[in-house]
């Protein structure tokens, strides 16, 4: 019998049980880089490292298409979104996207978030406890929906916020989390898609070459301008991911505060310093776990094989904790990458590749350019740290700080 159709115990439920851990455990029990197992019912190929990144991008070898798990799309992604396309349709689509990456369009999201965060300082000083990652998703959703062009009276930042938050905090968990995750991607769908057909109808203007204007306007080639539900699918895939980046300003924090002697070099505005702290931030602390594809052929690497429609498998965490690529791994240092830039093929906390024409998220910029300014204004925030629990579990996922990273007796600058 082919080595790749013996039949393999389906380890979905370990994976649920142990999360971030399930993946490097088993790549250290085979000794190796490359792990063969089943999950989801399906014949699963685990691979890590650089060399495994380009095999994972080449798409002779992986589809995205039918490879993204109906509870994931249903909450994390949406139906019909860029990540399940695959070929000319997803380049398409992403050309909606990466105009969002140039530079001045960075720096005027960083801006309306800071003004965002600046303006919420001030009132932090005024109230007994702050939850910084309740705040900061606050923050971020006020920034990034300004930015966008969003008319202010067409969202509740507070509501949008805990919708966007819950979106992202449930698509990998079962019960309630997931059950508030699927609430929440329907209600702001619905809402989205009926700003998306008021800026259609002239009921709403949306302010020129804004994302909701580029939303409302995108056509897909031969198939015309997206329907309402995937245009509001697509200007959610904007918002969320924005929002996300409340989980590393918690990290962010615990970080400062587990490692207080990095607090000056921020304080002081050393640039390259915000950079390497930004990068270290998303190589030590865990977000994603991995990332998946289903596969187009039969593929085999380093020796083992996987059959077409099976599952070829990116270990994210595994990966950004590899000795062989950081030397410390589990030593939080970022002062790693003031020696050199990461490679794009090294560091893969929103995955690898080119982010033009491949995979890896097109938001990643915009997630440094944020995180650089806004651990800045961490360290020179006044406050104090009560007693809490700041453990960090790697059996959720997407795990947190369990407390939020709560800070009380803030003082205004």
């Amino acid at each position: 019998m082919d080595a790749h159709r013996r039949p393999l115990m389906d380890r979905t439920p370990a994976l649920l049980t142990e999360g971030y851990a399930w993946l490097p455990n088993r790549m250290r029990d085979s000794r190796g880089t490359v792990l063969r197992t089943r999950l989801l019912g399906r014949p699963a190929l685990a691979v890590r490292g650089p060399e495994a990144v380009r095999f994972f991008y080449d798409e002779t070898h992986v589809q995205r298409h039918g490879a993204v798990p109906p509870p994931v799309l249903d909450t994390l992604f949406g139906q019909g979104a860029v990540h399940t396309l695959d070929g000319a349709a997803h380049r398409t689509r992403k050309e909606l996207f990466l105009p969002l990456l140039a530079a001045d369009r960075v720096a005027r999201l960083t801006e309306h978030v800071t003004t965002a965060w600046d303006e919420a300082v001030r009132s932090w000083s005024e109230r007994d406890r702050v939850v910084l990652f309740d705040e900061a998703a606050v923050v971020l959703t006020r920034g990034v929906c300004d930015w966008a062009g969003l008319p202010p009276g067409a969202y509740d930042p507070d509501a949008l916020a805990r919708d966007l938050v819950a979106m992202v905090d449930g698509f990998a968990a079962p019960g309630p989390r997931h059950l508030r995750a699927r609430r929440a991607r329907a209600r702001q769908e619905a809402r989205t898609a009926r700003l998306i057909e008021e800026v259609r109808s002239g009921a709403v203007t949306a302010p020129a070459d804004s994302v909701l204007e580029r939303v409302a306007r995108h056509h897909d080639t031969a198939q015309g301008p997206l329907d309402s539900r995937t245009a509001a699918v697509e200007l959610l895939n904007v918002l969320r991911p924005t929002v996300a980046v409340s989980w590393f300003v918690a990290f962010a924090a615990h970080a400062l505060h587990r490692w207080p002697a990095h607090r000056e070099r921020l304080r002081a505005g050393d640039e390259a310093f915000a950079t390497a702290f930004a990068h270290e931030v998303r190589r030590f602390y865990p977000f994603a776990p991995f990332l998946g594809g289903r596969t187009v052929t039969e593929l085999t690497w380093q020796g083992e094989s996987v059959p077409a429609g099976g599952i070829l498998l990116l270990d994210v965490y595994g990966q950004n904790h590899d000795e062989e690529l950081w030397g410390d791994p589990y030593a939080f240092r970022p002062e790693r990458f003031l020696d050199r830039p990461p490679g794009p093929d090294e560091l893969i906390p929103q995955g690898g590749g080119d982010p033009a024409g491949g995979h890896r998220c097109p938001g990643e910029r915009i997630t440094v350019g944020l995180l650089e300014a806004l651990t800045v204004r961490l360290a020179r925030l006044d406050c104090t740290v009560p007693e809490q629990d700041l453990r960090i579990s790697l059996r959720r996922i997407p795990t947190r700080p369990r407390s939020g990273f709560v800070v009380t007796g803030v003082r205004a600058p």
